[in-house]
């Protein structure tokens, strides 16, 4: 799962971060508004984590934004204790949950757990399900007709991008920065290899099927098309 942390205060945007690698998150973090709103629009992660307080543009604008252009992102606001009406704004703006500052990490990780569980379809286990594929994102398997799949964590987490946005068109260019991350040296060639890699081991199980190609785009998970 990939995680997008926008704080400007430095020392908490660094701690969060911290904390969300050693839970094993990929993170990608900004420290002002208009850095924040840009990788959000990118459409590449699982859940984003946004002060309201931002130079440039503030939290409850970007999430605006992100709403009104059809973002359906799990986001958390991060709020400073005495800011009950930005709180209500931004929960009627679309936010998903809040936070009040200074907050406990146990707290932190808990509601960003339950937000993933929202996402993952309801599974107690993370579980995301279409067709006959499966991923578990806890325990980072990935499963056709049932049967456990020997992925790598790049395969996994391209089938698992590929899940969480079934019967969406994603773009070679998505696909990179979700996978491999935005500050990767790595090539869009390397988008085909892995698909390609990920076809092959679902091709015994007739699955390989699922995963379209959209000519000059990228491509799509869908069973039927």
């Amino acid at each position: 799962m990939r995680i997008l942390v926008v704080e400007d205060d430095r020392p908490l945007l660094d701690a969060v971060v911290t904390v969300l690698k050693e839970e094993a998150y990929q993170v990608d973090e900004a420290d002002n508004g208009p850095d924040g709103l840009y990788l959000a629009e990118q459409g590449i992660h699982d859940l984003i984590i946004l002060d309201i307080m931002l130079p440039g543009i503030n939290g409850i604008s970007i999430l605006s934004e992100l709403r009104e252009n059809g973002s359906a992102k799990p986001i958390l606001l991060l709020t400073a204790r005495d800011s009950v009406e930005d709180r209500v704004r931004g929960l009627d703006a679309g936010a998903d949950d809040y936070l009040v500052k200074p907050f406990a990490t146990p707290e932190l990780l808990a509601r960003i757990r339950v937000l993933l569980r929202r996402l993952s379809l309801g599974s107690p286990d993370g579980e995301l399900k279409y067709g006959q594929l499966a991923v578990k994102c806890q325990s980072m398997e990935g499963f056709a007709n049932g049967e456990p799949l020997k992925l790598t964590l790049k395969e996994f987490e391209l089938m698992e991008y590929l899940l969480l946005n079934r019967e969406q068109i994603l773009t070679k260019e998505q696909l990179l920065d979700r996978v491999w991350g935005i500050d990767s040296a790595a090539g869009l060639g390397v988008v085909d290899v892995y698909v390609h890699y990920l076809r092959k081991k679902l091709a015994p199980f007739g699955c390989d099927r699922y995963i379209h190609t959209v000519r000059g785009v990228g491509y799509m998970l869908k069973e039927k098309c």
